[in-house]
């Protein structure tokens, strides 16, 4: 991932963040809200902010994250077609470690939100899938357009892509995944995840 997509994609939880939010409307908008106001509570709550509570504060910020996105449907459309040639413990390992990655790229950025602005701008239903389409503005007054893509779950709407300035989550680590396997095998893609989750 380039450095300037990464930079892109790691605002996709400042989304989640946004303190100022405006133009809401919804079920699949508020669904999203409710995990903002969850997780601002938890960056500005004054007993978390100490060193000694990160790892306090990240597990929070993580099970609130965790509410909101559909894991292994995030995982499954990345590893695309060969996500059908996993076995069920593969499948289960590889979700894991798709979570953990995100976990790592973007957990760093949620707890240095330092007050980009959010503006929701409407939402589309279609059955049982959404689209959730915003703003995020920075201090510089930059607008980035940012679309988050929900589906049913139940009750429930959560979140299975997120696109960013028209580059697509899933599309882009579904490109990188892609090619290692081409290139060498699906264990060395899961050896190269396991490498990155021995350094967080």
């Amino acid at each position: 991932m380039s450095l300037t997509l990464l930079y892109r994609s790691a605002l996709t939880l400042l989304v989640i963040l946004g303190m100022t939010v405006s133009g809401w409307a919804g079920e699949p908008t508020d669904r999203i809200k409710e995990t903002t106001d969850k997780i601002l509570s938890i960056v500005k709550n004054p007993a978390l902010k100490s060193p000694a509570k990160a790892q306090e504060r990240r597990k929070l910020i993580r099970q609130a994250i965790d509410e909101r996105f559909n894991w292994e449907e995030m995982a499954r459309r990345s590893l695309a077609r060969h996500w059908e040639k996993r076995t069920e413990e593969e499948r289960k390992e590889f979700v894991r470690l798709y979570a953990d990655l995100l976990e790592r790229t973007y957990l760093g950025k949620v707890e240095g939100y330092s007050g980009e602005k959010v503006h929701y701008e409407g939402e589309s239903v279609d059955g049982d899938y959404a689209k959730v389409k915003m703003k995020i503005v920075t201090e510089k007054n930059v607008s980035i357009p940012v679309e988050y893509r929900l589906r049913t779950e139940g009750k429930d709407w959560l979140v299975y892509d997120v696109s960013i300035e028209g580059v697509s989550f899933i599309n882009n680590y579904r490109t990188q995944f892609n090619s290692i396997i081409s290139q060498s095998s699906y264990e060395n893609l899961v050896k190269k995840l396991k490498e990155k989750e021995t350094l967080k």
